[in-house]
């Protein structure tokens, strides 16, 4: 056999083993179904056609009919007909011969039906099933070579999902799209019964019912619910935002030049916080209730009760206004000017991060494992930072996904404090209008990117716990 030969039956057997998987999930099943759906049609026909002519289909019928020759069918039908008696009898019905006899009929069908069956399990022939006749097909180079064309998307699919990391991935991003969808749909629905009106807001308090509606009309405002939706939702999903109702500013460009600058605050004071709040939980659990995890914590508690646009002002106070350090305002040209934002921001997840550090970590440096790894001879720095803090990490991580979500939606006081024109400051000034487009726009993009966070959360998941990445295979 050649090496092509051989490397033809290993890609067909491995598009086999992949359809046996994926075909084992009924949802899967349906996508492969649809994807390739010429293919399956033909393979369907196929299927039926030869199940009338196979062994299976052969020694059915010959077991029944030599149940049917047996004899035993008549008394069943006499055991059948005195149960059908004597159940009319004990309910005073009256007796339709005609009815009893095809009472019985079906009652001695169904039981030969069973006896064969059960016979056929007995000599272990089974009936074959479409999804093993398929996977059968797949084996066949011929096959394979003759659907590709028109099942290049189902056999995309089996590329794709036959890693279970992959298929994890890939269903996350299907997730994540009905995640934007149910967002775009509730916020639209929130701000179509709003009380605000756009018109009224934009054109002020002397505009004509004349002048109001022509605006309405031009921006499509007239136009039912459902017509207005489907035409925020396809405009978000082809990325043609269209025109805000205030400016006549081109929606989409305008979040792409402030969504970047909202984005590399939250990045910058994620980092920050990562780099302090970590070791600051850690040292805490190994030595807690020592003067310096009280210190930490008390450092901890006070961040999270700060809010941060009293903050942000008493930092322009004392950073820019009285000893001239940092500039009072966000500067796109000075970089310096981006520190005060950073550390702002960063103040109350740093003391989160940290708090949800020391209880995971005291959690895991008592269990067996420590205790055997410690027992063991191992170093207390070997044991905290290769056993302890891996095991851990999971709910840190959690809560480090959940607050940056929270900081590029929640980054717009931190925003108006500096002036920073960024996307969550963007969104505050649109929602009093309300300016429909502009702010589902935002809203949508934000909630792309914290989509896209929780689904590289979901892969560390799998990387910090092998528990989960074994899961992920067997499933």
């Amino acid at each position: 056999m050649s090496n092509n030969q051989i490397l033809g039956r290993g890609i067909n057997n491995y598009f086999a083993q992949s359809y046996q998987k994926l075909g084992a999930k009924r949802s899967y099943a349906w996508i492969l179904y649809v994807t390739g759906l010429l293919v399956h049609i033909v393979a369907t026909i196929l299927f039926f056609y030869k199940k009338n002519k196979s062994t299976y289909s052969e020694k059915y019928e010959q077991q029944r009919a030599n149940i049917i020759a047996s004899g035993i069918c008549d008394e069943w039908a006499s055991e059948y007909r005195e149960q059908e008696l004597s159940k009319a009898n004990f309910f005073n019905q009256k007796i339709d011969e005609q009815q009893l006899q095809t009472t019985i009929k079906q009652l001695i069908d169904k039981r030969i039906n069973k006896e064969v069956e059960k016979q056929l399990l007995e000599s272990n022939v089974e009936q074959k099933s479409y999804a093993t006749y398929f996977s059968e097909l797949l084996t066949k180079p011929s096959f394979l070579l003759v659907t590709f064309i028109p099942g290049i998307f189902m056999y995309a699919i089996l590329i794709l999902c036959s890693n279970p990391f992959v298929r994890f991935i890939v269903e996350r991003i299907f997730q994540s799209l009905f995640v934007i969808a149910g967002v775009a749909i509730l916020v639209f629905t929130i701000l179509y019964i709003s009380p605000f009106d756009p018109a009224r807001n934009l054109l002020g308090v002397e505009a004509t019912p004349a002048q109001i509606e022509n605006f309405n009309k031009i921006h499509g405002l007239d136009q039912p619910y459902l017509v207005q939706l489907w035409h925020s939702l396809s405009g978000l999903f082809t990325f043609d935002l269209g025109n805000s109702l205030a400016g006549k500013e081109d929606i989409t460009q305008s979040i792409m030049n402030k969504f970047p600058v909202t984005l590399e605050i939250a990045l910058f004071s994620l980092v920050m916080a990562i780099i302090i709040a970590i070791p600051v939980g850690i040292i805490s659990a190994v030595r807690p209730n020592s003067f310096l995890d009280y210190t930490f914590m008390l450092l901890a508690l006070i961040g999270l009760s700060i809010p941060s646009f009293w903050q942000g002002l008493i930092f322009i106070l004392t950073f820019s206004l009285k000893l001239q350090w940092l500039p009072a305002t966000y500067n796109p040209n000075n970089w310096v000017s981006i520190v005060m934002p950073i550390v702002v921001l960063g103040t109350s997840i740093t003391a989160s991060i940290a708090r949800m550090t020391r209880s995971s970590m005291l959690e895991v440096i008592h269990e067996d494992y420590i205790i055997t790894a410690r027992a063991k001879g191992l170093s207390g720095k070997t044991v905290i930072l290769k056993h302890a803090i891996r095991n851990a990490m999971i709910p840190i991580i959690t809560v480090i996904g959940l607050l940056f979500g929270g900081m590029l939606g929640g980054a717009a006081v931190t925003e108006k404090v500096f002036n920073i024109s960024g996307i969550g400051s963007y969104i505050v000034d649109k929602q009093f209008i309300p300016d429909i487009p502009a702010i589902l726009g935002g809203v949508v993009y934000i909630a792309i990117t914290i989509s896209i966070v929780n689904m590289v959360i979901d892969v560390l998941y799998a990387f910090f716990d092998p528990r989960i990445r074994s899961k992920m295979k067997q499933s």
